[in-house]
């Protein structure tokens, strides 16, 4: 039997089918720019976990896609034997397998132990990472890992970086100890349920829906949706679906056309996109539109804007995930209706909303509305 990772048995946990392909056809997936965004994102918060967890550099890190998973094992378990820092330690139980992010020594009343740590880049701990943990303590302990606690490691969107390559305090902990240790057996029928789906011969035969991105984004969607009916009015044309009674007729029904949504679910913007895809007629309102632009004057300007967001802050003074503007996209209307245009953007690696600011201040001038569009 081969041991399933975490991640599968999570893959396992969102869809049947996503574990399967995982496993069976690995080639088919396509993961979208974000998926890999995301990736990059958290091995950047994963390195730097390790210097502030370790800050004497006595620390030791496990690297099983170099060494192979057998001789990282083997390395894990004399390491468990040390009072150092182990990072990406690898834990098998046969069946399955993990790798911790951060392993710390503790001693409990006298009883050498461990202390595993789990870092995401995430702001919060989310229901999701909840059963994360619960299956890294599941596989430590029954490996026989002397598992004192387990922490979910969130990044604190309130610290402020302060300079120099200084990230202390950028990481805040939430004991999961008791919620993990409780699921033991719940763990245990993932993994064997996993399992199943992994020795049948033959794909399961699921649909696409809305697990198709909860909690995450699925590689495989393309692949899976391409073997349906296409509608001719997809669903997620819908903008901001976001109530659960619409979420959930769509989900239990496998609704995939916007025409088979009731109105009576649909806020008033749902219902417009609905209605006017359906009977191909351009939507727009030139008469509000008139009214609401009336009461100003010209010049006038019109403004579009990108932000950057970094989760480690690289600018003494932000904080992470804090906007940052570095582009902007500038018309200008004239009083004799003359458009002009500037843009600027910067690139220099310096933190750009100064240098972006005054730059704008300049172009706006004194006088003139500035429009700027929001969905």
């Amino acid at each position: 039997m081969r041991a399933l990772s975490k991640s599968k048995i999570l893959s396992y946990l969102q869809c049947p089918k996503r574990l399967w392909l995982e496993v069976k056809q690995p080639e088919l997936i396509e993961n979208s720019a974000a998926t890999e965004a995301s990736f990059k994102i958290g091995h950047q918060v994963g390195e730097i976990a390790r210097t502030l967890y370790d800050p004497e550099g006595n620390g030791v890190l496990i690297e099983p896609h170099l060494i192979g998973f057998e001789a990282a094992f083997s390395q894990t378990t004399n390491l468990l034997k040390s009072t150092a820092p182990i990072f990406e330690a690898a834990i098998t139980t046969g069946n399955a397998l993990a790798l911790a992010d951060v392993m710390l020594p503790m001693n409990q009343q006298g009883t050498p132990g461990w202390r595993m740590i789990e870092v995401k880049s995430s702001t919060s701990v989310k229901d999701y990472q909840k059963d994360d943990v619960a299956v890294q303590a599941h596989i430590a302990r029954s490996s026989g890992v002397a598992l004192e606690r387990i922490d979910v490691a969130c990044i604190d969107n309130q610290w402020i970086y302060p300079g120099k390559g200084s990230y202390q305090g950028l990481l805040k902990e939430t004991d999961l100890t008791e919620q993990a240790f409780g699921r033991t057996n719940e763990v245990q029928g993932w993994i064997e349920g996993a399992h199943e789906v992994i020795d049948k011969g033959v794909e399961p035969e699921i649909s696409t829906g809305s697990h198709c991105n909860e909690p995450y984004s699925c590689g495989f969607y393309h692949y899976c949706s391409s073997a349906e009916p296409q509608p001719q009015f997809p669903v997620s044309w819908l903008p901001d679906i976001r109530k659960s009674e619409l979420k959930e007729f769509i989900s239990d029904n496998g609704v995939t056309d916007l025409g088979e949504v009731p109105d009576d679910l649909l806020n008033e913007r749902q219902r417009r996109v609905k209605k006017h895809s359906l009977s191909g007629e351009l939507f727009f309102d030139k008469e509000g539109a008139a009214a609401d632009l009336a009461t100003y004057e010209l010049p006038a300007y019109f403004l579009d804007f990108e932000t950057i967001n970094l989760a480690v802050p690289i600018w003494k003074g932000r904080r992470a995930y804090q906007q940052v503007p570095f582009q902007y996209s500038l018309h200008k209307l004239s009083r004799n209706s003359v458009v002009t245009h500037e843009s600027f953007v910067d690139l220099s690696g310096k933190d750009p909303a100064e240098p972006l600011a005054e730059k704008l201040i300049a172009a706006c001038g004194d006088e003139g509305p500035i429009f700027v569009y929001n969905i």
